[in-house]
């Protein structure tokens, strides 16, 4: 009887811990509501591994990346940094210092004017001018990848110039 007991206090205690620490992983990871809590108290204890709460965490640091600023647009056939550029990053910089285990990968695009294979090198050199400014910023370079996808992936679909600056873009992104 009494081992009846203790097991059933020690389930109701392990649950109540379990709730706790979720309640408090949710609410630091990202600032949420009681909704968002429960949400992860309702997956932990529905057995999904911890892998489940980290993916949670990431989307919300990707939104926090996206809400300082996650996209450098580029003027035609360059990859030089403008001003609004470089306030942008600067707020980036900030934000990935303030979360030292983040680690992203900087997207360099271009239009669809040109080779597929200019496009690819235009894309490396304004992927690697963002790298190389949030590294003057105090990164660390194991934090930062870059990858080139040319005229591969655009945002916006057309042949005009509305299209053409939007593709023409650097994108961070959590790796």
């Amino acid at each position: 009887m009494f081992q009846r007991i203790f097991v059933l206090f020690s389930v109701a205690f392990l649950f109540a811990a379990c709730e706790t620490a979720s309640n408090v992983a949710g609410e630091s990871a990202s600032g949420s509501t009681s909704s968002s809590a429960t949400g992860n108290s309702t997956a932990s204890s529905s057995g999904l591994t911890s892998s489940g709460s980290a993916k949670a965490k990431q989307t919300s640091n990707s939104e926090k990346l996206a809400q300082v600023g996650d996209t450098v647009y580029f003027g035609f056939d360059s990859s030089e940094l403008d001003a609004d550029s470089l306030i942008m990053l600067d707020r980036q910089a900030a934000f990935l210092n303030v979360n030292p285990t983040l680690v992203v990968i900087v997207e360099g695009h271009a239009d669809e004017r040109g080779t597929r294979e200019y496009n690819l090198a235009l894309g490396d050199r304004r992927a690697v001018a963002v790298r190389d400014y949030l590294l003057a910023k105090g990164l660390n370079s194991a934090r930062i990848r870059t990858v080139s996808y040319g005229k591969e992936r655009p945002v916006i679909e057309g042949s005009n110039d509305t299209a053409w600056s939007k593709n023409r873009r650097a994108s961070t992104v959590l790796n």
